[in-house]
């Protein structure tokens, strides 16, 4: 079960419709070039969620958090699980009132310019947008052959395993109507890995909400270290069938 920290602490974030959250850990490189780019669209604001980034990561954020209205800082006192980081911003941004709820990574693997794109299919009737890298129009670049075989394969698995009418459920580049994560019971999702994002689109589906897919083109990192690893693959791999078997 995933639970907030006593000691987090939250700054900045004023009120908009659109709440980006983004987890951080070591993206110091990136976020000062990223923000700017997501509030150009100015129904949009930023909630960040650090995991103590010995890199300064935080401390950048809330110095911009001091002149810019619309970023908000989420500080958490170490690193804690991607799950857990989205499960305290998706809360946050609830409590302050946002009606569109987006993730996306700080790398810029997941390219800004798709965000309105993603809102309007969430506001054409889609109640959770997904940027999809597997549907006609989506695709990556700069992946090595193994890369690609788990990701590809990933998405079949789950999809075959948990009935998932979509191509790519493993993405972290999506948006959510804030009906969407206020029905589903944030306390009992139980992945802490990038399963997370299965997870979540299983239990959307599972409650009856429509889901629908934006074609993106997914970049490797631009700076930085991927935060794949082979656990965080293996525990994708076991929570397919503990969402399957009901153990979940």
């Amino acid at each position: 079960m995933l639970m907030l920290h006593e000691r987090e602490r939250v700054t900045g974030l004023t009120m908009a419709d659109c709440t980006v959250v983004i987890p951080t850990y070591n993206e110091r490189e990136n976020i000062d070039a990223l923000l700017p780019r997501i509030l150009e669209e100015p129904r949009f604001r930023v909630l960040v969620v650090d995991d103590g980034s010995p890199d300064g990561t935080g401390h950048l954020v809330s110095r911009l958090a001091e002149d810019e209205p619309r970023i908000g800082l989420l500080s958490r006192p170490g690193k804690m699980g991607l799950g857990t980081a989205y499960v305290a911003g998706f809360r946050r941004a609830l409590a302050e009132g946002a009606q569109f709820i987006f993730e996306m990574d700080a790398d810029f693997s997941h390219d800004p310019s798709y965000l309105p794109q993603l809102l309007a299919a969430a506001e054409s009737g889609y109640d959770l947008a997904l940027g999809s890298r597997y549907v006609p129009g989506g695709g990556t670049t700069d992946w090595g052959l193994v890369r690609k075989f788990i990701s590809r394969g990933g998405n079949i698995y789950a999809g075959v395993i948990l009935g998932l009418p979509v191509a790519d459920a493993t993405g972290g580049f999506r948006c959510y109507r804030r009906e969407v994560l206020q029905t589903v019971d944030l306390s009992t999702v139980r992945s802490n890995g990038y399963s997370f994002q299965i997870e979540m689109v299983y239990r959307a589906r599972q409650a009856g909400f429509r889901i629908g897919e934006v074609p993106i083109i997914f970049p490797d990192r631009r700076v930085g270290q991927s935060k794949m690893s082979r656990r965080i693959v293996m525990e994708a791999l076991l929570n397919v069938w503990r969402l399957r078997l009901g153990l979940m």
